[in-house]
């Protein structure tokens, strides 16, 4: 899954849910059961979701939604092997993004 969303210094709650396809209470749900993400809230309460966030969101909805873990294992996978994971999901990204441009390139060809 590639996430688009514009280079901004922070997204609110229904710009992360558009770009992941999810409702907004998924995002807060989300929110509540993994203490990697912390979103900035407003005077009004609104989440402020950072770059770090949506990285973070990224590595979890991998996790859960594309891997099938279950929530408890998603924690603990977080927890025990956090480095190793999000090194990997990174270079899963990087390839993933590498091969949408090598087929753009070939259908345009």
């Amino acid at each position: 899954m590639h996430i688009n969303l514009p280079d901004k210094r922070y997204y609110s709650i229904g710009e992360v849910a558009d770009a992941f396809d999810v409702n907004t209470s998924l995002i807060r749900f989300w929110e509540k059961e993994f203490d990697v993400i912390k979103p900035k809230k407003n005077a009004k309460g609104n989440r402020k979701f950072t770059p770090e966030d949506i990285k973070n969101l990224e590595l979890i909805y991998h996790l859960v939604k594309e891997r099938g873990f279950t929530l408890e294992g998603a924690k603990t996978h977080l927890k025990e092997e956090k480095h190793k994971t999000l090194s990997n999901f990174e270079i899963i990204r990087k390839l993933e993004s590498v091969k949408a441009e090598l087929i753009n390139l070939k259908n345009q060809l």
